[in-house]
């Protein structure tokens, strides 16, 4: 537990550092580039995002932390398969970067689509060496080297955008990020002997991310169908205005979920080859993360025209209606993160992309169908699509771990009265302030203080276990520091 505590704390530092860096960068390219600029931006990066999904699962990070007893035959067999697929997928890009402009009738995607292409080239090496860090919970090292790559993203964006690049800018900050991740783990490892060409175990590997793969692919595209489908139906200023709403949405998922996942898949495996109660673990997650979840996005949904006043500027005000459909529609992916580290856990990885095929491709068309209607009409679909999703998974979970609605909507009790709490008490702060006038800036903290006094409040009144955690998670850094000062001293 003591290691699993210490790779969240590292990978927090990592993620909030990168969350900064990132919501600073951010300010300034949407004072830089138009929702426009910002679409075509969307747009490639949703089409290389798609396809990079695949060939990173088909053997990568899932097959080398899952894998009980890993042979370095292995982790080179794993290397040269994903060396040789995005070898393939660069090339392929550059080739029919000109047909995918012209279906969006937009010669700049060429440009765009030809330079993303190279990050395929870097990410084998990258994506290799992480994922036996993350096997080995080395994810102080991974910090390290992440924000390294986040800063060179910043600055290189930043700097090509004022040099009037356009689109571009974010594009090759991308390249230059991926550049600086890829020799910055080569070197910490120094291990090159893992990246020679192997094909030992071929089999095995290509079996597993044969399902990995395609869950990755079909989720990946499912999240980036709908800036697709309004690039061809709308136009690219409604990509821009929803990309930006999704990216505001997510600021939960940058905090919470992307600082929890990586350590969630190898904890997950290791609490399964222990033995452990994976119903046990399931409950109490799904329990800690809604408490955490719902609060936050009911915040941003209620505050959502101060928010994106201060973070983006006057100009995207069209984007505060999005974000709050949006907040309200993924308030049902709270246990999203858990759902296929437990089907792994499991051996049913196979399920996970079932569960997928079934939810998804109605949603699709739903989306698409929204999206002649509008840009409006998307977002609002995910208030029925989401919860969709959400059901189908437990579905197939609750067969494996024994788990029934009634025990599953008891577990969450709590976190809806803490959320409910919370929604009353910044709902109205947010009426007196805006009664009286007050400056975004004034609004939006006023709001923030009362929504974690009603947080802990609630949180308290209801004995909620989140509590306890809070009090683990202290007593566990208050080990830690004088041990690292002892260490740092005696060194």
């Amino acid at each position: 537990m003591r290691s699993v505590q210490r790779s969240i704390l590292f990978s927090a530092l990592d993620r909030y550092i990168g969350l900064l860096l990132v919501f600073v960068a951010t300010a300034v390219l949407a004072r830089l580039l138009s929702p426009e600029e910002f679409g075509i931006y969307a747009v490639v990066n949703a089409i290389t995002s798609i396809i990079a999904a695949c060939f990173q699962e088909f053997a990568g990070a899932s097959y080398l932390i899952q894998k009980r007893e890993l042979s370095r035959a292995s982790v080179q067999t794993t290397f040269t398969i994903t060396l040789v697929i995005s070898a393939a997928t660069a090339i392929m890009l550059f080739v029919f970067a000109q047909p995918i402009a012209h279906l969006f009738e937009l010669d700049r995607l060429r440009q765009g689509i030809e330079i993303s292409a190279l990050n395929f080239l870097l990410l084998p090496f990258s994506g290799t060496i992480a994922a036996l860090f993350r096997r080995e919970m080395q994810f102080g090292t991974l910090a390290v080297c992440n924000l390294a790559a986040s800063t060179t993203i910043a600055v290189v964006s930043i700097a090509l955008a004022m040099a009037h690049f356009s689109y571009m800018a974010p594009l090759w900050g991308a390249v230059a990020g991926n550049a600086v991740l890829a020799v910055m783990l080569l070197i910490w490892r120094k291990d090159f002997g893992a990246m020679r060409p192997s094909l030992v175990d071929c089999r095995e590997i290509v079996g597993f991310g044969l399902y990995s793969g395609a869950v990755s692919v079909v989720n990946v595209f499912y999240g980036l169908a709908p800036q697709l489908f309004l690039a061809r139906v709308l136009d690219f200023t409604a990509v821009g205005l929803y990309s930006r709403a999704t990216a505001s949405t997510q600021i939960f998922d940058k905090l919470v979920t992307q600082v929890i996942s990586p350590v969630v898949m190898p904890a997950v495996v290791a609490q399964r080859k222990a033995g452990g109660d994976l119903k046990a673990v399931y409950l109490e997650a799904i329990q800690l993360l809604s408490a955490v979840q719902w609060p936050f996005l009911a915040f941003m949904a209620i505050m959502a025209r101060p928010i994106i006043l201060i973070w983006l500027g006057p100009t995207w005000l069209e984007v505060v209606p999005l974000v709050q459909l949006l907040c309200i529609g993924n308030l049902a992916l709270f246990a999203a993160c858990l759902t296929y580290p437990v089907f792994v856990a499991v051996g049913r990885v196979q399920d996970a992309l079932i569960s997928s095929l079934i939810s998804l491709p109605p949603s699709l068309l739903v989306i698409f169908g929204a999206s002649f209607l509008g840009v409006h009409a998307v977002a609002a679909s995910a208030l029925v699509t989401l919860p969709f999703q959400a059901a189908v998974a437990f579905h197939f979970l609750g067969r494996h771990l024994d788990l029934g609605i009634r025990e599953f909507v008891r577990t969450l009790l709590r976190s809806g009265a803490v959320t409910a709490l919370v929604i009353a008490g910044v709902s109205i702060c947010a009426a007196l302030t805006d009664a009286q006038g007050l400056m975004s800036l004034a609004r939006l903290a006023s709001a923030f203080s009362v929504a974690v006094l009603c947080w802990g409040l609630g949180l308290a009144i209801t004995g909620h276990p989140l509590l306890q955690q809070f009090h683990y998670a202290a007593a566990g850094l208050a080990r830690m520091v004088p041990g690292l000062w002892r260490s740092r001293t005696a060194s």
